[in-house]
């Protein structure tokens, strides 16, 4: 009775396991917008223009992003960091048009660093 249960159990953890796994796949680009949107909007308080023209420059930002990723793929090389640095400067800029100072301030000191994916930490022993 004892195996039974101690192979049910490790059955349970190892199904968790996988389903946890799966759940850290990459997200579409509109997931990711979506993602993007729903803390930027209520934390810089967009008004609707504002949140269009937000949402515009996510797709395209987020779209290019994963061409990069996808070409690095392809090719077996790591992506080019300072492609990366660029599309993000690029994006960085087209914001600047749209926010206000406070808003754009705000978002660089607050709000991007929660837009970044989290990384699961490997303890030291």
């Amino acid at each position: 009775m004892k195996t039974k249960i101690t192979m049910l159990i490790a059955f349970i953890l190892m199904a968790t396991t996988g389903i946890y796994a799966q759940g850290m796949q990459r997200r579409t680009v509109p997931e990711r917008v979506k993602s993007a949107m729903d803390k930027i909007t209520p934390a810089l308080n967009l008004d609707d223009s504002q949140q269009s023209r937000t949402d515009s420059v996510f797709t395209d930002y987020y779209n290019a992003q994963m061409k990069m990723f996808q070409d690095a793929r392809d090719s077996g090389n790591r992506p080019d960091r300072s492609a990366f640095e660029k599309l993000m400067q690029d994006r960085d800029a087209k914001l600047k048009g749209i926010f206000t100072d406070d808003q754009y301030t705000k978002f660089k000191n607050e709000v991007e660093q929660t837009l970044r994916p989290q990384r699961q930490s490997q303890g030291s022993n």
